[in-house]
C-alpha cells in the first residue's frame, strides 16, 4: 500500500542506531505507515534530547514487538 502523506526518509544516524542494536530487520518488517510515522515524529522534535528520547521509545517498541506508539499492535 502506497503512503499518501509526506514520506520521511530515514536519517543516517537513525539507521546507524538500528544496525548497531540489531533492529534494522524488525524496523523494516513494520508497515510503511509505522516506519514513516516514527521518522516524522522523531524528526519533528525541536530539541536533541527529545529526538533521542523518541528514538529510544521506537527502539524499545521494536525490541518488545506488539507495540506501536505505546499502543498494542498485532502485526
Amino acid at each position: 500500500m502506497a503512503l499518501t502523506r509526506e514520506i520521511n526518509p530515514i536519517p543516517d544516524w537513525i539507521r546507524d542506531e538500528l544496525v548497531a542494536r540489531g533492529l534494522l530487520a524488525a524496523y523494516e518488517a513494520r508497515p510503511a505507515y509505522q516506519r514513516n510515522d516514527y521518522l516524522g515524529w522523531i524528526g519533528r522534535a525541536k530539541r536533541e534530547d527529545t529526538r533521542r528520547k523518541r528514538l529510544e521509545q521506537m527502539l524499545d517498541e521494536l525490541v518488545r514487538g506488539g507495540v506501536y506508539m505505546r499502543m498494542q499492535w498485532n502485526g
